[in-house]
């Protein structure tokens, strides 16, 4: 979780960049913030802008408390005149007051308040060293009066100090616990906690008890170990005491900064709730399932199958027997059938590529719907294990950004297959061999041609003795080896080729296979890996300002 004070983290971190940290975390978070977090931390991020423009030497102590816990007539103790009005009649205080020591000019500071009500105070006798102090006597922040309610509130939000006044009937009560001093577990620097009224506690040792019970109560409440100050505004007993340290604090001049410092670690905190104590990265199972998927909706299965014939085809037509190549002109080309491969211009000068910039498709088939549910399977998978670990907000987001539109998608791979040279170089076998065979069926013609002219020179009863050739013994007419030697080794240099072909036509068939999954590879990426990855980038970037602000 955001706060977790890390060791090597500067706990003193500067409040402007603890502010500029949480407001660039809640530019880049976005949406996928909590909006009740988030709207309360910009409202904070505003509060240190405007409280840092009024810095000044002024330090805010509020005095707050509950109905009838005397604050009004502790606020009069301290200042020791007569300012708030006390009367039997509760709630007394309707709108604030200020009691303001110093010369320096307070209206500005006052006027962000809201406090209308101010009263400066002359120095003397015991309310001397207070130079620089604005005290605010608070309407009961319990009152049955909203308005009361609402002004204490609003002080409350831009004060400096808090001194939390208690009365022994009510130091326990819950709204006191519950709603003002739990949340405020960075703010133990500028609080004070006073237990008014101790002179009504008769019993012997009663005080003491009764102020540590406060204590343990506002340590529970995880707001700091406090040392609970008794005070009497009727007997005078302990005001003298709050006086000083009042006087401390401000004296000590950065009351201000403290409480703004505390006020954006616990938005910090707060807002922290709604991203993840890591960015989980990718798993590559989910990659490559995803592409597997993408390659079979694209078609490169069919487009794999038509360069493998296409290999096989060339081969024959420029390597195979010249008696039988011209079956194989006859076959169509597999590639031209589906718009790809040679994108030479024909005789109106007008290339496939130019066509396909027009039609804006290849002919390959439609994805089937089982193709098109496997790509919509991979890609929520990819994002619902890339967000496992994500706050539902960023999770949703992280589905969202890996849920391309499917027209978009398939237009892209169809692209991407399209733009992929489908044929390499011309092997160095396939003129060897083709000019081999020539050779060949140029010997079994002349054979053949020499067999046809004796055959009419015998008919003609002019027979003609043809040449002989002997080989181990036998005689052999020539013409008769030239066209049964040149057929046969035509024949056995046609499978030959034929074995070549098929081994070319799977080493092509893998070369097209790595371009195409270079290709498919990037619309991958580009149509849902790189969404996916900005929303993670930017839970990442999100939690590392988060942290430097609650630091």
């Amino acid at each position: 979780m955001i706060g977790r004070r890390r060791k090597d983290q500067d706990a003193s971190l500067p409040l402007t960049e603890r502010s500029e940290a949480l407001r660039s975390a809640l530019d880049i978070g976005g949406d996928e913030l909590d909006p009740a977090a988030a709207g309360s931390a910009r409202s904070v991020v505003d509060k240190v802008q405007e409280r840092w423009a009024l810095k000044g030497g002024r330090t805010v102590v509020a005095l707050a408390g509950a109905t009838g816990s005397g604050k009004s007539s502790l606020f009069n103790a301290i200042v020791g005149e007569d300012v708030s009005v006390i009367s039997p009649r509760r709630p007394t205080t309707a709108e604030a007051g200020a009691a303001i020591w110093g010369e320096e000019d307070a209206a500005p500071l006052l006027d962000w308040l809201g406090i209308h009500n101010r009263h400066m105070v002359t120095p003397t006798g015991d309310n001397v060293g207070l130079d620089g102090l604005v005290l605010v006597d608070l309407p009961d922040f319990d009152s049955r009066e909203t308005r009361h309610r609402v002004e204490a509130d609003r002080i409350l939000e831009r004060a400096d100090v808090f001194v939390w006044v208690a009365d022994p009937q009510k130091y326990a009560d819950a709204r006191l616990h519950d709603e003002y001093l739990h949340p405020l577990r960075h703010h133990d620097t500028v609080m004070l906690v006073v237990l008014n009224q101790v002179d009504r506690i008769k019993g012997e040792g009663d005080v003491d008890r009764v102020r540590e019970d406060l204590r343990r109560l506002v340590k529970a409440d995880g707001a700091g170990d406090h040392e609970v100050i008794g005070t009497s505004a009727r007997t005078g007993e302990g005001v003298a005491e709050l006086r000083t340290r009042i006087g401390e604090v401000v004296a000590a001049r950065n009351a201000a900064e403290a409480r703004l410092v505390a006020d954006v670690r616990s938005s910090a905190e707060q807002v922290g709730r709604g991203v993840a104590e890591a960015t989980p990265p990718f798993t590559d199972e989910a990659d490559q399932r995803l592409t597997h998927a993408l390659k079979v909706a694209s078609g490169v299965p069919v487009v794999l199958d038509a360069v493998e014939r296409d290999y096989l085809r060339q081969a024959n037509t420029r390597a195979g027997w010249p008696f039988t190549r011209w079956l194989s002109a006859l076959r169509p080309d597999p590639l031209k059938r589906l718009r790809l491969g040679d994108d030479s211009p024909g005789p109106a000068g007008i290339a496939p590529s130019d066509v396909r910039s027009v039609l804006g498709r290849s002919s390959l088939p439609a994805a089937t719907p089982a193709a098109r549910a496997n790509v919509q399977l991979a890609t929520r998978q990819l994002a619902e294990e890339a967000g496992a670990t994500l706050p539902p907000r960023w999770a949703d987001a992280v589905i969202e950004a890996a849920s391309p539109s499917e027209d978009n998608l398939s237009d892209a791979l169809d692209q991407a297959v399209v733009g992929t040279p489908l044929r390499t170089g011309t092997p160095w076998w396939w003129p060897v061999v083709g000019a081999l065979q020539l050779i060949l069926a140029v010997v079994a013609l002349i054979g053949l041609a020499w067999l046809a002219v004796i055959g009419v020179f015998g008919f003609l009863a002019m027979p003609i003795d043809p040449l002989m050739l002997s080989l181990d013994g036998f005689a052999v007419p020539v013409p008769a080896l030239l066209l049964i030697g040149g057929v046969v080794l035509g024949l056995l240099l046609t499978l030959l080729a034929k074995v070549f072909a098929r081994v070319g036509a799977r080493r092509r068939r893998a070369v097209v296979e790595e371009r195409l999954d270079e290709a498919i590879e990037e619309v991958s990426y580009q149509h849902v890996r790189r969404p996916l990855i900005a929303v993670l980038d930017r839970h990442e970037k999100t939690r590392q300002q988060l942290e430097r602000a609650a630091s």
